[in-house]
């Protein structure tokens, strides 16, 4: 008779507010938390902390790392990064009109700039990302930091109805919980909505 392994949790937190992007910069990959935003990461800590994470993963965007770091520090845990939990690579140079271009990929998922990714490729790479976590850390709960758009792709990857409207109302910071009982199908999911 085998043992029944315990589901394993992902915990996945959209960072906190932050420096909105601007054309002289910092870049994306740079770009902080605002003062606001630092102090939303820290009234983040009883919550994020509460479920015992034994492993703290972020995007290597500055601003997810930011985000998880004080719920890691209360833990004593290192936050590790993986390129696979990175925000879309929408393929925009920097532009104020950013929206059109973001409401015509969220009318057709497969469509990608010269140079980017297409939500369709990362909706894909979301899920695998996050089931391989849920198999490394398999019977464990998992905190891991990444972005709006990387979290609805994800979501809408497990069955959850997304759209462009839940990524305009999602809040700075939202939390998700995932709960696997077997890392090879569709997660419960918990969460702001």
């Amino acid at each position: 008779m085998s043992a029944i392994r315990p589901p394993t949790e992902i915990v996945l937190v959209r960072h906190a507010r932050s420096v909105p992007p601007t054309a002289d910069g910092p870049d994306d990959f740079t770009r902080p938390l605002t003062r606001d935003g630092l102090r939303q990461a820290q009234e983040l800590v009883p919550a994020l902390s509460e479920p015992r994470p034994a492993a703290v993963w972020s995007s290597p965007y500055r601003r997810a790392i930011q985000t998880v770091q004080p719920t890691a520090d209360a833990l004593g845990l290192p936050v590790r990064t993986r390129t696979d939990l990175r925000e879309w690579d929408d393929g925009l140079a920097f532009t104020e009109v950013w929206e059109s271009h973001y409401v015509k990929s969220w009318t057709d998922l497969s469509h990608a700039r010269p140079g980017g990714e297409s939500l369709e490729q990362l909706g894909i790479r979301a899920v695998a990302a996050l089931r391989a976590l849920a198999q490394h850390h398999a019977g464990r709960v998992v905190l891991v930091g990444s972005h709006g758009t990387f979290v609805c792709r994800a979501l809408a990857g497990f069955g959850v109805p997304v759209s462009w409207a839940t990524v305009r109302r999602m809040p700075m910071p939202a939390i998700y919980r995932l709960r696997f009982t077997d890392p090879s199908t569709g997660p419960e999911v918990s969460g702001w909505t």
